[in-house]
């Protein structure tokens, strides 16, 4: 098996805009995928996050685009948010850095007239979420006859986001013959159906588990009873100064502003918070900012769980668990990228158990609980938490058993009729 990027045949510009960005030694991933893809086979490529199937698509690709030509794309990259295909554009911009070759990077939520002049500028790529894509090509303003490779990124999270319409309506635009590549950190029955649809006798590439957290990641959780317990322990290791770059996840965009503005208060460090409900510009900022080291501390909800590679975390918080296992695994793939060690802590309250049961079940892998620091006490629950969580335990119990009556069903007394 080839070990260095000279012998999977990249040429020279492409290997210096590798040593420049610090890539030295290709991935699982890169070194199953390249070749193949470069000699134009359907790929179908299923590794986990922070394994660099980014670059196993684009070099194969700026290695048969070579240099500019003509004005319209010969190659689409779709990804599912504007946070991922920003991502892909830069490492892209950086690959192609001393070669001719023209990209462009097309999302909503901001104005398109500048995108608009650079594809009639003339392009070789365009990177893309779908629904912009459609868009400007329902003005006119992208000609696809040219379009040979495309190459869908994040399938699983497409799916998940609805976005098998659009991607059909692109299917129908763009020539039949072309090269396509599908690239995930998961294989749920709906990107089977997905491949099966879109690609012709693919080559399927399997990087380790994909269902597994990568080995360099250690993982613990603590029993934390409630969200004030959670904020006290979360501020206990942000004392530490190993914890220099940390991801925070919530569960939601309220949980999220919590967290951020209690850190904020005891002066952690550069802290920015991160949600749905920030402007494109604001996150695409925060996301810099912490790249870049001038922040210490991201808050954020699962908007960047995903193909979002910051150099360095050194540790991921599950302040609130998701309730899938594969949001999970995209979380705690934001450490231990490409072979560095990283830490997931999670904290669990009595609501959140079954979802840490599920990770455990999913990944077959055993995540220590670790006991809380005895300068930890518990705190107070916040004004009707307490009730959340034993309405979320009752759900759960019925689910499990759908006779069960829990605490909060409305009771009856005597003769059927029901207590006021």
């Amino acid at each position: 098996m080839s070990t260095d990027f000279k012998s999977l045949k990249i040429t020279r510009q492409f290997l210096d805009a590798l040593s420049e960005i610090g890539i030295t030694e290709p991935t699982e991933i890169q070194i199953k995928a390249i070749v193949p893809a470069m000699a134009g086979q359907d790929i179908l490529g299923i590794a986990q996050t922070g394994s660099g199937k980014t670059l196993a698509y684009l070099l194969p690709l700026v290695s048969k685009v070579k240099y500019a030509q003509g004005n319209t794309p010969r190659a689409l990259i779709l990804g599912p948010s504007k946070e991922l295909v920003i991502q892909i554009f830069r490492v892209l911009a950086a690959l192609v850095v001393h070669a001719d070759i023209r990209i462009v990077c097309l999302y909503g939520g901001v104005g398109k007239k500048e995108q608009v002049a650079a594809i009639e500028e003339g392009v070789d790529i365009i990177v893309s979420t779908p629904g912009r894509f459609i868009d400007l090509y329902s003005y006119g303003h992208i000609f696809t006859k040219q379009i040979n490779t495309l190459v869908l990124d994040e399938a699983d999270r497409m799916m998940d986001m609805g976005f098998m319409g659009q991607l059909r309506q692109i299917l129908e635009v763009i020539p039949s013959r072309r090269q396509n590549l599908l690239f995930s950190a998961t294989f749920p029955e709906r990107v089977e159906r997905l491949a099966a649809e879109f690609l012709e006798f693919p080559l399927r590439i399997e990087a380790r588990n994909s269902e597994k957290p990568v080995d360099e990641v250690s993982q613990v959780w603590y029993s934390t009873p409630n969200f004030r317990t959670k904020l006290h322990l979360l501020l206990y290791f942000l004392l530490d100064s190993e914890w220099n770059r940390v991801m925070i996840f919530c569960r939601t965009k309220d949980s999220a502003e919590r967290v951020s503005r209690y850190l904020d208060r005891h002066e952690v460090g550069g802290v920015r918070v991160l949600h749905g409900n920030k402007s494109q510009n604001a996150r695409i900022n925060a996301l810099d900012a912490f790249q870049e080291g001038e922040l210490r501390v991201l808050v954020t909800t699962d908007v960047t769980s995903r193909g979002i590679d910051v150099s360095n975390v050194s540790h991921v918080v599950n302040f609130e668990l998701p309730k899938s296992p594969e949001d999970y695994l995209h979380r705690i793939g934001r450490t231990a990228r490409i072979h560095r060690e990283g830490a997931a802590i999670t904290f669990v309250n009595k609501a959140e158990v079954v979802h840490l049961e599920k990770i455990v079940a999913y990944t077959s892998v055993a995540i220590p609980e670790e006991p809380m620091p005895p300068q930890i006490a518990t705190a107070d629950y916040l004004p009707g938490e307490r009730k959340v969580i034993d309405m979320e335990l009752d759900e759960q119990r019925r689910k499990a058993d759908p006779s069960f009556q829990g605490a909060f069903h409305e009771k009856k007394g005597r003769g059927g009729r029901r207590r006021k």
